[in-house]
């Protein structure tokens, strides 16, 4: 691998929740530095809505010494208010980039089909992966058409003021024409029913003739989480006034040490050129205020369905391997560094 790299939250935005509620310069500044310095990265994946934001953790990022894929994700809207939101990120991203040339990839967007409307029923994403008929309208191929030449016309859009490499993070069913972009980009997590077939499912991207960027891959912390694989977070029913588990499972943070470790072998074994895992850190993912408020009353474990390389602490609490951060490395932390400081980045 070119890139060894890990995707780091700036405040993704779904149902009118920030992922990130509270964005700190100083704590991503902190944090940027030890994904360099003890992840062993040299680069990340920066995602969310907020431009500002973004600008700003990309400016940290340089700073940390990281190559940026600047990664912009308007949720829920149009492809047609979709196109201005881009426009102005990459007048945004070109500004950064001429003080950084070759330091920063552009990606337009993150599974569409999913979290877009316009091109599923339902007015949110989890409305769209609720309808009965989605298999079946995902495999009729009529979502071909519709995402390439939205896809096409965001490529123009962002070459239009961004003069470095494009990419798209598609999903699985997206047949994607990636003529416009200079890397594949797809979120490759591995599961079931096709848990075997993942080095499969890799050369199946590899073999397109442009460098492949798996941009979201891993595991939640629970024991058997590496068969969800993208599917992990739907192990909590969020829609109780009090969330409960949706099956029999326990906390485990070794199943995601050694599934995040396996998976980046996997990946580094099939020649791909950038691997992301997702994700760093997760403070408030997917929780409303009152859900935040009330984590400690949860009657599972609260990282149990969460992606990231770091418990997240109840608020005022500090960790003890970094005192002046409110989070604790997990063991998953500890298996992707020791991967990336044992497999550094190859020569172009």
């Amino acid at each position: 691998m070119q890139r060894n790299g890990v995707c780091y939250d700036v405040g993704r935005t779904m149902l009118g929740q920030d992922w990130r509620p509270d964005f700190d310069p100083a704590i991503v500044r902190r944090e940027l530095a030890i994904i360099h310095d003890d992840l062993h990265c040299n680069a990340v994946r920066l995602q969310g809505f907020d431009l500002g934001r973004l600008t700003t953790a990309t400016a940290l990022a340089f700073d940390a010494g990281l190559e940026v894929w600047f990664s912009p994700e308007m949720w829920d809207r149009t492809p047609e208010e979709m196109l201005p939101y881009l426009a102005e990120a990459a007048a945004r991203a070109e500004g950064l980039r001429r003080d950084h040339p070759d330091r920063i990839v552009f990606s337009v967007g993150s599974e569409i089909s999913l979290f877009a409307q316009g091109f599923l029923p339902g007015t949110n994403v989890l409305k769209r992966l609720a309808n009965p008929k989605l298999r079946e309208i995902l495999f009729s191929g009529a979502l071909r058409a519709p995402i390439n030449a939205f896809l096409a016309t965001a490529a123009r859009t962002v070459r239009a003021a961004f003069g470095g490499p494009l990419t798209y993070a598609s999903v699985g069913f997206e047949e994607v024409d990636w003529g416009p972009f200079d890397f594949v980009g797809a979120d490759l997590y591995r599961g079931d029913p096709h848990y075997d077939q993942y080095p499969a499912l890799l050369e199946r991207y590899t073999k397109l003739g442009k460098p492949l960027a798996n941009l979201e891959f891993g595991c939640c912390t629970f024991r058997g989480a590496d068969h969800w694989g993208g599917r992990g977070w739907q192990i909590v029913d969020w829609g109780h006034r009090t969330p409960r588990l949706t099956a029999d499972v326990v906390y485990d943070p070794g199943t995601q040490a050694r599934e995040d470790a396996e998976l980046l072998r996997l990946n580094d074994a099939a020649g791909v050129n950038a691997t992301f895992v997702f994700t760093f850190v997760e403070p408030g993912a997917g929780l409303t205020p009152r859900l935040r408020r009330r984590l400690a009353r949860l009657p599972f474990d609260p990282d149990l369905p969460r992606y990231s390389l770091v418990r997240s602490l109840p608020e005022g609490q500090h960790g003890a391997t970094y005192p002046d951060l409110p989070w604790e490395p997990k063991e998953s932390f500890r298996s992707v560094a020791e991967f990336y400081a044992t497999h550094p980045p190859r020569a172009p």
